[in-house]
């Protein structure tokens, strides 16, 4: 009796679940929907849902059936669409290729040659072993400079990742996906420990996760500075190409202004401030700010330096920082106000001891950038700590 696709997925996640070295995802490949569908060319996941295409399933064999299984749910256990959307956003085929470099990576060094698992023949996916060891962003970000260099674009994902869905997601849905997540990886590491298996130091990072607080400083820059928009036909709106439509898409060639606060109350060390600052100076130059307004504070702005866009190459090496007093987040609302300073967003740098004052209604997105290792969470805006 031939078995339909439907149940050869279900066989596929049995199988998975039961196996040594792969049961520590088990509770995230039960987790979320499953779906077999007819237009769905190989497979695609939106971080929850899982959609296999039923053609592509059909010329898959059992191990390479439980290789897209894995993959997909990879996806879903490295939060994928949610952490990378913002590299999505700058240039999607490369996103997805980077991805996919990193979980087929993975899988096949899990795998070592068992066969319990292998890529599909007819469908290989990007898999390039310099890569090996490195997060999403970081082959992204290797992958574009070579773009850049030779020209054309990247090698085809292996798999469609549904960031468009994602990014439909209300911000709650989002947080009940991650802590279901969370708890189906803990539950796959209970199991994993009770079956002697050892468990997966990847997944073992993922429960104890460490903020990538460059990553996440980009994410918030790029997410809420609205580009001065142009129309292109070098970018395709996405939008419209499901209905035989296409349209040229925007793309964002600067933001404005952007405001940085550094606290300078003493609790700041100078390495820290001088690492803080490259990175700034990093993510400046990556969304071309118009202007970008530095500015020292404790219970006062003590100093607030001005850069064009053009003066920001070593910004780290001109800026005097200055202050020393307390620390009061409202005296730079109160000084943007007097000034009619209107950035685009704030970053606020802080060990977070401000006694309650966050500095009030901000006038623009505001992130705090907690160090000193505070566990503190800043009640306006959004917070990461280093």
């Amino acid at each position: 009796m031939k078995l339909t696709a439907e149940q050869r997925l279900s066989r596929a996640h049995l199988h998975i679940v039961n196996h040594i070295k792969h049961c520590a995802i088990g509770g995230v490949v039960m987790f979320g929907r499953t779906m077999v569908d007819e237009h769905t060319p190989t497979a695609c996941t939106d971080g929850f849902t899982v959609k296999y295409g039923r053609k592509f399933i059909e010329d898959l064999d059992e191990a390479e059936l439980r290789f897209l299984v894995l993959h997909e749910n990879y996806h879903k256990a490295f939060r994928h669409m949610t952490t990378w959307r913002h590299i999505y956003k700058e240039d999607p085929q490369l996103a997805n290729e980077a991805c996919d470099h990193v979980i087929n990576l993975k899988l096949t060094h899990i795998d070592n040659g068992e066969g319990f698992i292998k890529m599909p023949e007819k469908h290989p996916g990007p898999c390039d072993p310099r890569f090996k060891g490195m997060d999403a962003g970081h082959v992204y970000r290797l992958l574009k400079e070579e773009q850049e260099k030779r020209g054309g674009g990247g090698q085809p994902g292996f798999d469609e990742h549904d960031w468009d869905g994602e990014e439909q997601l209300t911000s709650d849905q989002r947080e009940k996906i991650a802590q279901q997540i969370d708890q189906a990886l803990r539950q796959g590491a209970i199991l994993a420990a009770k079956r002697g298996s050892g468990g997966d130091r990847t997944f073992a990072e993922l429960l104890e996760p460490k903020v990538n607080w460059r990553e996440a400083l980009r994410e918030f820059v790029t997410s809420t500075c609205a580009g001065r928009d142009m129309s292109t036909w070098r970018k395709v709106n996405r939008r419209f190409v499901s209905s035989g439509m296409y349209l040229p898409g925007c793309i964002s060639e600067a933001i404005g202004r952007v405001l940085v606060g550094v606290d300078t109350s003493g609790s700041i060390g100078g390495r820290e401030l001088q690492e803080f600052m490259s990175e700034v100076v990093g993510v400046a130059k990556q969304v071309n700010p118009e202007v970008l307004d530095l500015v020292y504070w404790d219970t006062r702005v003590a100093a607030h330096e001005k850069y064009g866009v053009h003066e920001l190459d070593g910004l780290e090496t001109k800026t005097k920082p200055a202050g020393g007093g307390g620390t009061a987040p409202s005296c730079i609302t109160a000084y943007m106000s007097a000034q009619n300073i209107k950035p685009e967003c704030a970053i606020i740098l802080t060990d977070g001891v401000v006694g309650g004052d966050w500095g009030g209604a901000w006038p623009c997105p505001v992130l705090f950038v907690i160090c000193g290792g505070s566990k503190v969470i800043a009640p306006v805006g959004k917070t990461i700590h280093i």
